[in-house]
């Protein structure tokens, strides 16, 4: 265990300077958690847990055209139904705009960064000219080295990091290993806007430092970041110290089926529409997302505990991962098998559409209608003909089984039944049995249109469970009514 932890610069659960592990989960609230934000956010919660750091929560909603309080709500709606909340009150990026410019001065102060007065227009013709020789449009700022008394009086400015121009930066990513730069490709970007608001650029490297993060765990598209970050923080670093770099770890992406990059055509939602359309449970969701790009050996059942055990970032693989839904429904299916029939039924109650739901017996009949459902809406779907109002709907499929001879056959099973004194499994097996067996006939043939007249439908959990979950009266008084009809 030390060896891999040294490998995250870990040891006996804090850095070895002595600061605890701290990660974050910062989303943009400019729509829904996606599903590859949702994995994101439980490897950034796994490896705190591993490591007995901290896991943190940042909105990142600078972007004010765009942020919206029903996205924020989202994204802490479906963090919570996976138990992925933060352990300390989320920080929103915006409201420490006033902390990120104070960082923008200190570098302008230093001399770390600049005020360039280049306008839209002088940009636009250099990025034109760039594209026409074919060359990469990089800034080159006439206004890098200008002293206080060369700048223009009134004219609107932004401030530029000054970024090293020789060399290389390396960073040693814990996902992707080594990857160098040139430093010669990192241009002086834009810390601060004209209109004094800090970029993102800048908002998220002060944000990290101010909240002690110590392993940035996120996406690879943001590996190119990486680069640019280090150069703001890296230039505090000389300018206060205590800015150290941290340790990036930087996860796959996650690609459909074909091999894309998962989006809407894949089904790729978000997490409210796996919980709330789909019908999944949040452990399942939380066990298949572990499985995109990190394992523990060929376990495909993880509890969170044994997550939590063997979880380490070095582990996550450099390939992307590929959603596989028919995977994730099975995995769902077993979760529902080994979930308590208290919490299914009062999760699938919502799902039924009937006048009155009777909690009890919904409880009652979880065990035998999740042997074979694969997500919630299944077992509502199966669970329907419990609640049904008579005269029962009956399908398509099932009224063809209520032949005249099926509804005459009826006729003798309520016959039967109505004389049954053990309403049970065994006695009403017994007594259909038997009568079976007088006329010649396999128990099936008594089953099918039992069922069709107690359920409306052709598939349903066993007969002799059906019977008793709806009771005699019930059972006797569907089966009357197709018996009559026929």
């Amino acid at each position: 265990m030390e060896s891999r932890m040294a490998s995250v610069g870990v040891e006996n659960g804090k850095l070895v300077d002595g600061r605890p592990v701290v990660t974050r989960f910062a989303p943009s609230p400019t729509g829904y958690l996606h599903i590859g934000g949702a994995r994101t956010a439980l490897f950034n919660w796994l490896f705190a847990r591993h490591m007995g750091g901290k896991y943190l929560l940042r909105i990142e909603d600078t972007d004010r055209a765009r942020s919206t309080e029903p996205a924020i709500e989202a994204i802490f709606d479906g963090l919570n139904w996976l138990g992925l909340g933060g352990d300390e009150p989320a920080v929103f990026q915006f409201a420490r705009s006033d902390r990120h410019a104070q960082v923008a001065a200190a570098l302008l102060d230093a001399g770390q960064a600049y005020r360039c007065y280049l306008t839209q227009e002088e940009l636009a013709a250099r990025r034109e000219a760039a594209q026409a020789e074919k060359r990469p449009f990089r800034i080159v700022s006439e206004w890098r080295d200008a002293t206080p008394d060369q700048w223009p009086a009134d004219a609107p400015y932004v401030v530029r990091i000054k970024a090293p121009r020789e060399g290389e930066t390396v960073i040693n990513d814990l996902v992707q290993g080594s990857v160098t730069v040139a430093n010669v490709e990192l241009d002086d970007f834009v810390i601060l806007r004209s209109d004094g608001t800090p970029t993102y650029m800048l908002a998220v490297v002060v944000d990290d430092h101010d909240m002690g993060v110590t392993h940035v765990i996120r996406g690879d598209d943001h590996l190119n970041n990486a680069f640019r970050q280090l150069v703001i923080i890296r230039a505090m670093h000389a300018i206060e110290g205590g800015w150290n770099d941290p340790f990036y770890a930087h996860i796959p992406l996650i690609h459909g089926a074909d091999g894309a990059k998962l989006s809407k055509r894949h089904g790729a939602l978000g997490v409210d529409a796996y919980r709330d359309e789909m019908g999944l449970l949040p452990e399942a969701v939380l066990n298949y997302l572990m499985r995109l790009s990190w394992g523990h050996g060929d376990d495909e059942i993880i509890s969170v505990a044994q997550a939590i055990e063997w979880f380490d970032v070095t582990d996550v693989s450099k390939g992307a991962a590929r959603f596989d839904f028919a995977k994730l429904a099975n995995l769902n299916g077993h979760y529902l098998r080994e979930c308590e029939d208290v919490r299914l039924a009062a999760l699938v109650a919502p799902r039924i559409t009937a006048d009155a739901v009777d909690m009890d017996l919904l409880t009652r009949a979880m065990p035998v209608l999740k042997v074979r459902a694969k997500d919630l809406n299944d077992l509502a779907a199966g669970a329907a003909f419990l609640f049904a109002q008579r005269p029962l709907a009956i399908e398509e499929k099932a009224a063809a089984l209520l032949t005249d001879e099926a509804c005459a056959l009826l006729g003798r099973i309520h016959q039967s039944l109505g004389a049954e004194t053990d309403w049970t499994i065994d006695g009403l097996e017994a007594t259909l049995k038997l009568m079976a067996s007088e006329l010649g006939l396999g128990l099936g043939k008594l089953a099918q249109p039992l069922r069709a007249a107690l359920t409306g439908q052709t598939t349903s959990p066993g007969i002799f469970d059906v019977l008793v979950l709806l009771g005699r009266d019930e059972a006797l008084a569907r089966i009357a009514a197709q018996a009559k009809a026929g």
